[in-house]
């Protein structure tokens, strides 16, 4: 059986002020064409299929025929929400709930497989959506097997593969689940949605998915392998500047009468390049740079060492799709031999930031003890916070 892994379409989400609706199109057509060539079976798309809880009409004209075409290849198409969609929504349209198209959102369903046999037997795929505690303990008043109450991420994660694992009991053959959450071992530089990179967050064990033939993860907006069967496919567009090297694709995976047989990436084109220039003005202005990257969305950081005059203006002139503008001169008045900038540049979190800046004002004094908790905390709470939006 040959699956396609994919996730994080994030319908609706704009880059800077632009829509992203006629690159995504042109990317899931794509991938549309990958599924027919490639003779795929089932397609997954493990959540954050909307970037909002309440999708505009075109979101959802695009969603519903992105899922008929591929459903017109001939594959089976699986779809579980992530903490960007409301499950009701996602759940609600009838265009989408065609026989042959699954919307699993509902966390009381975990352990009910969606089965889809070939010639070597059932494979049962276990949708889990996005479970955030605090909504989705009211379904299991009881706690976890130990009754232990679910107060966390991974607590409920673990409990939801509880499920999982007795339906795979209940149900002979070979086993998939698929997952929307933040799992152990992910790289930081790997495109943490919303580019969230910072410690504290509420981490899922990779243990927790022992059992399954395969883990078709979402959340990540960077391809990952946490193991060699559990993975994440990541978004099929660029959504930030951060993700610009990053490849964009799928999982094409194959499982045999045995279980995993093999995995092999699959490239998505990508609609318009992303590329950060840095320097002076003047040189990103420079008539070389404009005949390379015209095309291309910009961020453009200037290091002149005063603000020029109207920088996004005359950026736009030679870059018509320029999204961000920086000033970031190359020294800092008061810097000693490492400067300001130089820091901030190899800050790899959030609180390395805060750190960078507090040395800075205060001639190389840190935070103290008692601060760096409270900047812990504080990050940590506006992790939660996001995770909701």
């Amino acid at each position: 059986m040959r699956i396609l892994h994919t996730s994080d379409w994030h319908i609706g989400r704009t880059f800077h002020g632009n829509s992203t609706m006629d690159a995504l199109t042109e990317v899931l057509g794509a991938l549309t064409e990958q599924v027919r060539r490639n003779d795929v079976d089932v397609v997954i798309v493990a959540g954050d299929v909307f970037d909002s809880a309440t999708p505009s009409a075109a979101a959802y004209t695009l969603l519903g025929d992105a899922l008929v075409s591929l459903h017109e290849t001939g594959a089976r198409v699986i779809v579980t929400s992530g903490n960007h969609d409301s499950a009701a929504r996602l759940g609600f349209q009838a265009r989408l709930l065609r026989d042959g198209i699954h919307v699993l959102t509902d966390p009381l369903a975990v352990g009910v497989p969606v089965t889809v046999s070939d010639t070597d037997g059932p494979v049962h795929f276990f949708g889990i959506p996005y479970l955030e505690p605090a909504i989705v303990r009211q379904h299991w008043p009881e706690g976890d097997s130990s009754g232990r109450q679910l107060r966390t991420q991974a607590q409920t994660m673990a409990h939801a593969m509880e499920l999982v694992r007795g339906g795979m009991a209940a149900h002979a053959g070979r086993a998939v689940a698929i997952a929307h959450c933040f799992a152990a071992g992910v790289d930081a530089t790997a495109g943490l949605e919303r580019e969230v990179r910072q410690g504290g967050l509420d981490v899922v064990p990779l243990s927790v998915f022992d059992g399954p033939d395969y883990v078709a993860l979402g959340h990540i907006h960077g391809r990952q392998q946490l193991s060699e069967r559990v993975r994440y496919a990541g978004a099929p567009l660029h959504y930030s500047f951060g993700e610009q090297h990053k490849p964009r694709g799928s999982w094409l995976v194959e499982l045999d009468a045995e279980g995993l047989a093999t995995v092999e990436w699959l490239e998505l084109p990508v609609p318009r390049r992303f590329v950060t220039l840095t320097g002076t003005l003047a040189e990103i202005l420079s008539a070389e740079s404009v005949a390379e990257h015209a095309d291309d969305w910009v961020c453009a950081i200037y290091t002149d060492a005063v603000p020029q005059a109207e920088p996004m203006r005359r950026l736009r002139e030679a870059y018509p799709h320029c999204a961000m503008v920086q000033h970031q001169p190359e020294t800092v008045a008061g810097s000693e031999d490492t400067s300001y900038v130089q820091r901030l540049r190899a800050a790899v979190t959030d609180a390395d930031r805060i750190e960078a800046f507090l040395e800075h004002v205060r001639a190389g004094q840190g935070a103290t003890a008692a601060e760096q908790a409270l900047i812990r905390s504080v990050l940590d709470d506006r992790v939660r916070a996001e995770a909701l939006v």
